[in-house]
């Protein structure tokens, strides 16, 4: 079997975008890697859909610096690590993080579920085998603006069964008695027994004030503060770390394992988030999650957009040793609600791990042609 060709398709909701908000179910790109034998492999890149694009589409310039679509050409879809470096080395040039391994990771996503399919069997079977055929779910979604909208958006996903939810972004960081006064609505909507995830976006000015904001909300026993401040600020991480009692967590902008041990060592984060269609793809994230656990870590992996992300991510899932949650995304945009025919129901707070061949998804073609940016 042979790659005949590697199809990047940028896809976009009906509807407006707002880019305003943090929200990237609004639109993105999938990846098809055709074969010979009329098997196409499905993934997808959470990054910016133009951008991805052009780096697999782009013609080859030198040796170090080609578009992905021209190195995998004739290639065998079987090769999987092999084919991941080739990529990886093709691209040094202009690449080696950010959003040429945000391509890498969906290419390998479709190369995977090509063998799925080639084969009969799931990718977790092809990386290391299930250990669990179920994992827990959190509800994820965006910070309303108001207490009131807190609660009832609490209520509601309590309501859909989930025992867990994050609440990210939004107005979070403007105002110090706002954030605090959001995070106790939504504790009091949800009442004690659930798991309360805040996602900060970034808001936090400085180590300081997130140490002071941090331990006013842990009366309501957030189950984790996410992403405090930009990636790169380790020093202000590893100082919120050393000073509150909440878990910190980060890591869904770094990518490779290499990130994620500065992430660990220089941050001092105790939850790792790689993305599936960010970090490096299935066997990077699985790699992140193993040092993790060397480390005395967590690793939770994000997850946003559209069923092929919930699907993928369920396989890492899946195989990993220990995996503590899932994140699924409840944004109410068609991508995320209709390119893919699955719905992942949410049974007592868990998701069921897949088990048909390769992702164990496929698109509706019909959504597919709707959404497509040509």
């Amino acid at each position: 079997m042979k790659i005949t060709k590697v199809e990047a398709i940028k896809i976009r909701a009906p509807s407006a975008i707002n880019a305003a908000i943090a929200d990237g179910s609004q639109d993105g790109l999938i990846v098809r890697v055709h074969t010979d034998a009329g098997i196409v492999g499905i993934g997808e890149i959470d990054s910016s859909p133009s951008v991805a694009k052009a780096v697999i589409d782009a013609p080859a310039s030198h040796k170090i610096a080609s578009g992905l679509g021209v190195l995998l050409q004739g290639e065998d879809p079987f090769a999987v690590g092999r084919l991941w470096q080739k990529m990886y080395d093709g691209t040094v040039y202009f690449g080696r993080r950010g959003v040429v391994l945000h391509a890498i990771s969906g290419i390998e996503i479709a190369l995977w579920d090509i063998v799925g399919k080639a084969t009969g069997k799931p990718i977790h079977a092809l990386v290391g085998g299930a250990r669990r055929t179920k994992v827990k779910a959190y509800a994820s979604t965006l910070m309303p603006e108001t207490p009131d909208e807190v609660e009832k958006t609490v209520i509601a996903q309590r309501r859909a069964g989930f025992n867990a939810i994050k609440l990210g972004w939004g107005p979070l960081g403007r105002d110090a008695e706002l954030d605090v006064a959001l995070v106790a609505a939504a504790r009091r909507a949800g009442g004690d027994d659930f798991d309360l995830m805040i996602d900060v976006g970034f808001g936090f000015p400085s180590a300081r004030q997130a140490i002071e904001r941090v331990r006013r909300m842990e009366e309501h026993r957030p189950f984790w503060i996410e992403e405090p401040f930009p990636p790169d600020e380790y020093g202000k991480y590893a100082e919120l770390a050393a000073n509150v009692d909440t878990p910190i967590a980060g890591g869904e902008e770094e990518t490779t394992l290499a990130d994620f041990e500065r992430l660990v060592t220089e941050g001092g984060v105790e939850i790792v988030q790689p993305d599936v269609t960010r970090a490096g793809g299935i066997v990077e994230c699985l790699k992140i999650a193993t040092y993790a656990k060397r480390m005395g870590k967590r690793c939770v992996l994000h997850a946003w957009s559209t069923g092929i992300i919930k699907a993928a991510t369920l396989h890492v899932l899946a195989a990993m040793e220990e995996a503590e949650y899932m994140e699924y995304c409840v944004q109410t945009t068609e991508l995320n609600q209709r390119l893919v025919p699955e719905r992942f129901p949410v049974v007592d707070g868990y998701v069921d791990i897949l088990d048909a061949p390769g992702l164990g998804v496929e698109m509706d073609e019909a959504a597919l042609n709707e959404f497509r940016v040509d």
